[in-house]
């Protein structure tokens, strides 16, 4: 059964980058369990507790300090399991208007499009600019984000784009060569394809890095502009036709795998 999450928490540039790491027979806080399988926040979790509503392996407990084994004990809500899960892997398609973050005052996030989720510590990995769409993982799995993350993995992000203005192969080489954009090091290398080469211009781009605004300030460097861009892949997980801008759906098992072993 999955639960709705009563509170969010802020993982975004903290988390985002920290190992998780849990032994499958570890001893956990009740309390500690039942809010990260998303029944409610930590004082909303004790509350529960008081109403005796919750049992493990058959007995009713209401103290939040009681220890328990995630992966053995039976715990219960109301009659209900809840099923210990120790990472979440969700592939979102985002639309443009939302900001890559977990909590924010101004604008809606991409976390809160996801309703039906077990954990409560889940998050984005990387970013994606307000008016950019596409493929964003969200996970809890620290360590494989960490991974993702780190330029000296060289996991390849492909985009497509709209351009203003003709883009040439003389583009295609500036790109392979690494280009200047305002900071210490030239772009590593970039594979630009030429889609339509006409006053307004479709390509596809695949960089290993991540850059602020990058896909930007590469095309600035030669006199071009982005009207639109979506990021269509990420290492190997594809955006595919079956998913909407706003939609999400979990990875299957073979996703999971492979995001792991292009990490190794």
């Amino acid at each position: 059964m999955h639960f709705m999450k009563f509170g969010m928490i802020d993982q975004e540039n903290a988390t985002s980058l920290q190992t998780i790491e849990k032994g499958k027979n570890e001893l956990m806080r009740l309390d500690k369990f039942l809010t990260e399988m998303g029944l409610g926040t930590r004082s909303e979790v004790k509350k529960i507790l008081k109403t005796k509503q919750i049992t493990v392996n058959g007995e009713v407990v209401t103290k939040p300090e009681t220890k328990v084994e995630p992966e053995n004990d039976q715990i219960s809500y109301k009659g209900e399991p809840v099923t210990y899960c120790e990472y979440e892997y969700y592939l979102f398609y985002k639309p443009a208007g939302c900001v890559t973050a977990t909590e924010d005052q101004l604008h809606k996030t991409v976390m809160d499009y996801l309703t039906d989720t077990v954990r409560s510590d889940l998050f984005p990995v990387g970013r994606l600019d307000i008016d950019t769409e596409g493929l964003l993982l969200i996970t809890n799995d620290g360590a494989l984000a960490h991974d993702l993350l780190s330029p000296a993995k060289h996991v390849e992000k492909t985009y497509y784009a709209v351009i203003d203005g003709v883009v040439t192969e003389k583009d295609v080489n500036s790109f392979e060569n690494g280009v200047d954009i305002g900071e210490e090091k030239l772009t590593k290398p970039g594979k630009l394809r030429i889609l339509k080469s006409e006053p307004e211009s479709e390509i596809e781009l695949t960089i290993t890095e991540g850059r602020f605004h990058q896909v930007k300030r590469m095309f600035e460097t030669v006199g071009k502009k982005v009207l639109y861009l979506k990021r269509i892949s990420m290492g190997p997980l594809q955006l595919t036709d079956d998913l909407k801008p706003g939609e999400y759906r979990p990875l299957t098992e073979e996703e999971i795998t492979a995001l792991k072993i292009v990490n190794k």
